[in-house]
């Protein structure tokens, strides 16, 4: 090996998972010697396997239980600005041909082969959400070449969430480059909604939702819809784009809310949506007791299993969110609810929307069985980036 990187050895079997293609090693497949750990986290090393042969280049984090994610098989290769830019420019290709307008999401970490690193296009506005320690270190190469390559007005840092804190990272949300002056303008489908990239959740917009809502649109035509959980309104608008009679948007966020009123009148569909500020499952006993029905309810809550730990928890809530919405629902209606917890899967989740469907005394039958949209790649060896679940069903 001709690098000067420092060099972290894996245990003696600790590399059958990455030989398969994993990108991920876990601090127990590795030798967590004196030197390993006093590594800066998200610094690049080299993986050697046992008998000193090369794995390849790796962020490594010695105080994360993912310690080292893999850019490349090649141990000699430089990471660095020509790098990445060579990374990004393949995600731009994908995308141009996937969704064609520059609304998408650009990179989706490991699956784009930047690990822990996540990258949102609003037109000229970039937007990225660095995960991992090792992206957090990479930032500025990152930034020059995102400047390179799209030539954006403004690009923005923002990273809050639990994945930051597993890796020892604190929040950050700053400006790289530019300026914002409120909300972003995007398109989707035909519709335009707003983003707020200052103040929104994560990267400010939903990305893998956007085939979804265009599906659950297809079944508002003269129906009384219900949005829960419904942010900024990319369902709700969708849906009265769509020809819904009525659509009511709740959310706990007065000012999501008020984007999608804003986004309805872009849309001229002002006069058919309504919203009202609440949580989901408040609104849902209340709506009971008023006896309040609808055609299309549709649900897209936060993660209720943020870790391993939630499970139970989780997977309860899910279960009452099915029978709470699928109570509210009128004869031959249609329900959409979706997942985006990876420690809920599939068929776990199928199961809880179908224990809820019977608590509720309701019958049906799933139409559709969905996740993100393809601008969210799945790598095939990590599951885990394939987190969102969607399930469309017609209720009795």
């Amino acid at each position: 090996m001709s690098n000067d990187r420092p060099r972290v050895k894996l245990q003696p079997g600790g590399d059958k998972r990455a030989m398969l293609g994993h990108p991920w090693i876990f601090s127990n497949e590795l030798v967590m010697d004196a030197a390993a750990k006093a590594l800066p986290p998200g610094q690049i090393v080299t993986l050697v396997r046992a008998d000193g042969r090369p794995l390849g280049a790796a962020f490594f984090n010695a105080h994360s239980l993912i310690a080292a994610r893999l850019l490349t098989r090649d141990a000699d290769r430089a990471i660095d600005e020509t790098f990445l830019h060579r990374r990004l420019e393949r995600a731009l290709r994908l995308r141009e041909r996937l969704i064609g307008a520059p609304y998408y999401r650009l990179v989706h970490a490991e699956a784009d082969g930047i690990p822990g690193c996540v990258i949102d296009r609003f037109g000229d506005v970039v937007v990225v959400e660095p995960n991992a320690a090792g992206a957090d270190r990479l930032i500025e190469p990152l930034i020059a070449s995102l400047d390179r390559l799209l030539k954006p007005r403004a690009i923005v840092i923002s990273g809050d969430g639990p994945a930051r804190a597993l890796e020892g990272l604190t929040p950050v949300h700053r400006l790289a480059k530019g300026t914002l002056d409120g909300a972003i303008e995007l398109r989707e489908h035909g519709a335009r909604f707003l983003a707020d990239l200052a103040e929104g959740q994560k990267t400010g917009w939903f990305y893998d939702q956007r085939d979804n809502r265009l599906l659950a649109a297809r079944f508002a035509k003269d129906a009384d819809v219900l949005d829960l959980y419904a942010y900024s309104g990319g369902f709700g608008v969708q849906a009265a784009r769509h020809g819904a009679k009525s659509v009511l948007s709740v959310d706990r966020s007065q000012p999501a809310l008020d984007l999608a009123h804003r986004a309805a009148a872009l849309n001229e569909v002002g006069d058919r949506l309504t919203t009202e500020t609440g949580e989901a499952f408040d609104f849902l006993e209340q709506a009971g007791a008023a006896h309040h029905t609808f055609d299309l309810v549709m649900a897209d809550p936060p993660a209720f299993v943020k870790s391993r730990k939630d499970f139970h928890q989780g997977a309860r809530a899910y279960r009452k969110l099915a029978r709470l919405c699928a109570s509210r629902l009128r004869n031959s209606g249609f329900l959409f609810l979706a997942s985006c917890s990876y420690h809920m899967p599939p068929d776990e989740f199928r199961a809880q929307v179908a224990r809820g469907l019977h608590e509720a005394g309701r019958a049906g039958r799933i139409l559709h069985a969905t996740g993100a949209a393809p601008d969210h790649p799945v790598h095939p060896m990590l599951p885990e980036s394939g987190y969102l679940k969607g399930l469309l069903l017609q209720v009795d």
